[in-house]
């Protein structure tokens, strides 16, 4: 028998083990700082005397310990997996928080940086370039361009002033042409030797006149009255060109006179309307003067001898014609008349009798003619 107080002895065989109520109690465990963490029996923590007992269900009102680290819940023996940690980016000293140059925005400005880059364009070869400037070579190459281009429309007007072209070539040049006939132009195609005038005679006659003398050519000093080279000093004197004619009765003698011009056309075209519309081609005043030539049927041929006379101002060249008739004998003239009112029918003073207006304007007439014919202007006036 054994004595009390004494320890059993270990028995052989293993006792059974607990039944589950046993080792983990119903109620859930209470999580507190009581708790322990080592997995062991969890035991109730100490109360004031006269408060309620808890519930095992735990409300919000309470408050739970956050754990210091992630790996703490792991510890206590929970289900919940522990987060897989970071791999840490390379270097000794890499910074755990995002890159702020991968982010949206930096933590410093919250607002997004927009920036608008410069437009381009395409050149000739596909390239591109931008749209704000021409590239240099181009912009050389205009700009000589650009100083070509106004030389030669420079050179060219120059040119045109110097050379006295107005812009219309045919017109300008036949007129230009017209001109320069009196030194181009040899004196037998201007003043022929003979000319025939078909019907140039009163009532139709036929007329032929031979030239006698050709005065040499020079500027107009003295070849006119004062008042007829008043009226003509607008268009200026370049050459003056004189042949005195006698028809074949030798009973007259007709100087015709080509007075060049320094005038355009503009200038010349003032000039006829101002005799057309002035009549001063038929002022008894404005007669031109003859061409006496010494040991010819016109050697009496002067100023008191003349009896009638033409005077036609030319617009298409720098020409005025002129023509003036007297009686070979060497008469005096009393009253000239103007070849136009002689040549007309019923005409009775002594000019127009003797046909010496008829003289007069068919001389004028067919040198003109001849002056047309070498500038290449058909334009004939009748007889």
């Amino acid at each position: 028998m054994p004595q009390s107080g004494a320890a059993a002895p270990p028995s052989s065989a293993a006792a059974p083990p607990p039944s589950p109520s046993a080792r983990f109690p119903d109620a859930a465990p209470t999580v507190g700082r009581g708790a322990p963490r080592g997995g062991g029996a969890a035991q109730a923590p100490s109360r004031r005397p006269g408060a309620p007992a808890q519930t095992p269900t735990e409300t919000t009102a309470r408050l739970r310990p956050i754990p210091a680290a992630p790996e703490a819940e792991t510890a206590a023996g929970t289900d919940v997996p522990a987060p897989r940690a970071a791999v840490p980016p390379s270097g000794p000293a890499a910074p755990r928080t995002p890159d702020p140059a991968l982010s949206w925005s930096t933590p410093h400005d919250p607002r997004p940086l927009i920036s608008f880059g410069e437009p381009e364009g395409y050149d000739g070869l596909a390239r591109p370039r931008p749209l704000g400037g021409r590239p240099r070579p181009q912009a050389v190459a205009a700009a000589v361009c650009l100083v070509l281009g106004v030389g030669l429309l420079t050179g060219a007007v120059t040119g045109s002033w110097l050379a006295g072209d107005s812009g219309d070539d045919g017109a300008r040049s036949a007129y230009t042409e017209a001109g320069d006939l009196w030194h181009s132009v040899p004196v037998d195609q201007l003043f022929p030797p003979t000319l025939l005038g078909k019907g140039a005679g009163p009532g139709g006659a036929d007329r032929t006149w031979t030239r006698v003398a050709v005065a040499p050519d020079g500027d107009c000093a003295g070849a006119f009255d004062r008042l007829l080279a008043k009226a003509l000093d607008p268009v200026g004197c370049s050459r003056l060109l004189r042949a005195t004619y006698t028809d074949a009765t030798q009973s007259y003698v007709t100087t015709v006179g080509l007075l060049f011009t320094k005038a355009d056309a503009a200038a010349m075209t003032a000039l006829a309307d101002r005799f057309e519309k002035q009549g001063l081609g038929r002022r008894e005043d404005l007669m031109p003067l003859p061409y006496a030539a010494k040991d010819t049927v016109a050697a009496g041929f002067g100023a008191p001898q003349r009896a009638s006379w033409t005077v036609s101002v030319l617009t298409d060249a720098p020409v005025v014609v002129y023509a003036v008739s007297g009686w070979a004998d060497g008469r005096t003239v009393d009253e000239p008349e103007p070849a136009e009112e002689a040549i007309e029918s019923g005409a009775a003073s002594a000019p127009a009798q003797a046909g010496l207006g008829h003289e007069a304007k068919g001389l004028a007439d067919r040198v003109e003619r001849a002056l047309r014919k070498n500038i290449g202007t058909p334009t004939e006036h009748p007889s």
